[in-house]
């Protein structure tokens, strides 16, 4: 990795082993940008990348020169009022009513190590020698205002994090009503746009389109980076695979509204921005304020779509997940909501407890129902203290219960919401976000509190930190479980409003700063109704998410399929949950149910008092396995091998493959019964061509066990998995609908 900066040509060349970014100050003092791709080797001028051409009705900066024009020239972080008549990274409002700006260099700095960002999360290094990063200062003289653009490499991962921020000196009021993290100028369009895209049950599905001249873009608008899109999208070539090809990936490290949007100028120019949405905001900047963008993560992969998310997936894991459980083997868990919901006393739940003690489940967790005198989803949200109809003993009686049978015991709570049937309700009804004159709008009977208030984030916390130190808890279970639709602070003054929402999610992230720092051992899992919040703002602070609230086999391949465009198998909550399955109503094996959620930080969530010895002996064996190949699929390099997507019969298939690529796991899915099929070859990925290995099949022997293969065969041709490739002795184990199979394998 290096920074360089050329003085005499005022070129900027950022590099690590596989990518360069390059741009330069252009005679007008605004930043040019010249290539991002490939790495180049590093030269003293780049600047005949730079193209500029005589075009009709073009503005132009300088009189007499019709050949410098913004409008036609790729730029660093474009603002409005200079000729660029394209979508802006920034803009700021002046008292007049003037809307334009001017950022000139004046200065940058080159150092080792990276910053870190107040309030928001970040990627982040242990040692300085582990980035370098620059900043660059550039100044609007009229507007007394400084934009400081940060860009940090990490050595070993080919990425690049960007952010701005903005300074303001002047005594006069401006306001900032839009602020991009990044926006880059590519300088063709022949490349098709992957977003994650669904809603609540079918989260983060892949959804594929060329680019076309105009404007594609992903958004949220709800208060949270949302269901319906993540804070993520990747621009590839259209002959790009898994394994070969150019391909970017840009991801915004923010849990609250933003925007992502690639523009095709009619000359076919490709420009990406990502950051906060700016519609609803407003950061008003005088004398002395400062306005932070959140992170963005962009990757150059020319190695493929899987190197591209290997990268997002080591980096994350690593360098943004952070404390105790980073890096530490996390228990299995049982969750009670599907085999309880509310429905609860003490006694029922000592008793799934100690039935899955004797199965090897080490962690047992209370989700809703268990304060105030919550019986249904109408109360009770913000009075975190125990119902002692259900549980006489309060939080520590029934944890003390747990924990002496030799589990941990972990909590759910919705720290952000409140009824209106509570007692924090009846005492601060002020708390409550909510429009003066306006019927407020309720989402799952529930209202959304006001976080951009520091008082309503610390009455928070003491009630959680109150039950957090008396009861014996290890995880926490943080939900949300509504979108914000009334942004209005009552604290706020009208001229405020529009940093509303902004601080709303700045008041998440204080809440989770300081749990987190109270209680370092303790497993935070974040939740909003399933995947409503699975961005990597979330994983700062809480290792793992729970992916989704759709928990069937079936469904969750697409989800956790598409998840891993750009987040690791570690923050991936799956659990094995009870059949009929509760959100799709479908039936699907006990096996195929576990393989699937070996693919994540694995769990239960059923009764399982009700399950016949069978199914208990194999949540035994399920277990025993899971534990055996844990640190495999937690730290080995993932790899997509078929799309589900794309493929017939609804076939999905993956594999993690350990560092020294020694032995892999693979995971092989198909969800409908062939009808009298030809044979079926699986290539894998990542393995040592030079290498020997044996393939196994985990749950029956097949006629590939008989022979060896080199890594090559493995990765070029692959192996039968044919209905009839494991033997004539056998030929109907796996057939009919939903069935999966699991092969090891391992360097002979």
């Amino acid at each position: 990795m290096a920074i360089r900066f050329h003085e005499k040509t005022g070129v900027f060349h950022i590099w690590e082993d596989t990518f360069s970014y390059i741009f330069c100050i252009l005679k007008n003092g605004q930043l040019g940008q010249l290539y991002y791709g490939k790495k180049l080797r590093d030269r003293e001028d780049f600047t005949h990348m730079l193209v500029a051409a005589r075009r009709d009705m073009a503005p132009c900066v300088f009189e007499g020169d019709s050949d410098f024009s913004m409008e036609d020239i790729k730029q660093e972080y474009p603002v409005y009022g200079n000729g660029d008549m394209r979508s802006m990274a920034c803009e700021i409002q002046s008292p007049d009513g003037s809307r334009a700006s001017d950022f000139k260099y004046v200065s940058h700095r080159i150092y080792n190590g990276k910053p870190k960002l107040s309030g928001l999360p970040c990627t982040y290094t242990e040692s300085d020698d582990e980035a370098e990063t620059l900043e660059i200062t550039l100044i609007d003289q009229l507007l007394d205002t400084d934009l400081i653009l940060s860009y940090s490499v990490f050595k070993g991962y080919p990425a690049l994090v960007r952010n701005a921020k903005f300074v303001c000196r002047s005594e006069k009021h401006f306001k900032l009503v839009k602020a991009m993290s990044l926006s880059l100028d590519l300088p063709d369009a022949d490349y098709e746009m992957t977003e994650l895209a669904g809603a609540w049950g079918r989260e983060r599905h892949a959804r594929t389109q060329p680019l076309h001249v105009g404007i594609q873009s992903i958004y949220s608008l709800r208060g949270h980076s949302s269901h319906m899109f993540n804070p993520f999208l990747m621009l590839k070539r259209p002959e790009t695979t898994e394994s070969a090809g150019e391909v970017f990936g840009v991801n915004l490290i923010y849990s609250g509204n933003f925007l992502g949007q690639v523009e095709v100028d009619n000359y076919h120019v490709t420009r990406v921005m990502m950051g906060i949405h700016p519609e609803g905001f407003t950061w008003n900047l005088t004398g002395g304020v400062e306005f932070q963008t959140p992170e963005a993560v962009m990757v150059y992969s020319a190695e493929g779509m899987n190197a591209m998310s290997q990268t997002f997936h080591c980096l994350y894991r690593t360098r943004l997940a952070r404390g105790y459980w980073r890096d530490r083997t996390r228990p299995v868990l049982i969750n009670n909501w599907e085999a309880t919901y509310m429905k609860f006393n003490e006694e029922k739940l000592v008793g799934i407890a100690k039935k899955a003690k004797e199965l090897g489940i080490e962690l047992f967790v209370l989700d809703d129902g268990w304060f105030g005198h919550r019986d249904d989803d109408t109360t009770s949200l913000g009075d975190w203290f125990a119902d002692r109809k259900k549980l006489p003993n309060g939080i520590e009686g029934v944890a003390e219960k747990i924990t002496s049978l030799g589990m941990r015991f972990g909590l759910w709570f919705e720290p952000e919401m409140i009824s209106k049937d509570s007692e924090l309700y009846s005492a601060h009804p002020d708390y409550m976000l909510q429009t003066p004159g306006r019927v407020p709008c309720h989402g799952r009977n529930q209202y959304v509190l006001d976080f951009s208030r520091e008082e309503v984030v610390n009455y928070v916390a003491e009630s959680m930190e109150k039950i957090l130190k008396s009861g014996k808890v290890s995880y926490v279970k943080w939900d949300m479980n509504r979108s914000i639709t009334d942004g209005y602070s009552n604290a706020a003054t009208p001229e405020t409003q529009g940093e509303v929402l902004h601080r709303q999610i700045l008041g998440v992230y204080a809440l989770y700063e300081r749990l987190t720092s109270e209680f370092p051992e303790v497993l935070f899992e974040s939740c909003a109704s399933g995947g409503g919040r699975f961005d990597p703002g979330m994983l700062y602070y809480a290792p793992q998410g729970w992916t989704s609230d759709d928990t069937d086999a079936a469904e969750r391949l697409k989800v956790q399929y598409g998840t891993s465009y750009c987040y690791p198998v570690s923050a991936m909550g799956s659990h094995v949950s009870a059949v009929p399955n509760h959100q799709v109503f479908r039936k699907t094996p006990m096996k195929t149910r576990a393989d699937v959620a070996y693919f994540g930080t694995f769990g239960y969530e059923l009764d399982v008092n009700k399950l016949p010895e069978e199914e208990q002996e194999q949540i035994k064996e399920q277990i025993t396995f899971r534990k055996r190949y844990e640190k495999l699929i937690r730290e080995g390099t993932f790899y997509r091998l078929v799309s589900p997507f794309d493929s017939e019969h609804g076939e999905t298939a993956w594999m993690v493959v350990s560092e020294d690529r020694k032995q892999a796991l693979v995971g092989y899915y198909r969800m409908q019964q062939p009808v009298n099929e030809g044979y079926r070859w699986l290539k894998l990925s990542g393995l040592d061509p030079e290498r020997e290995y044996r393939v196994k099949d985990t749950a029956y022997k097949m006629a590939a066990e008989n022979y060896t293969y080199y890594g090559d065969e493995l990765m070029e041709k692959g192996f039968d998995i044919s209905d009839s490739g494991f033997g004539p002795w056998t030929p109907w184990i796996y057939q009919g609908d939903y069935q999966s199979r699991l092969f090891i394998v391992e360097a002979v």
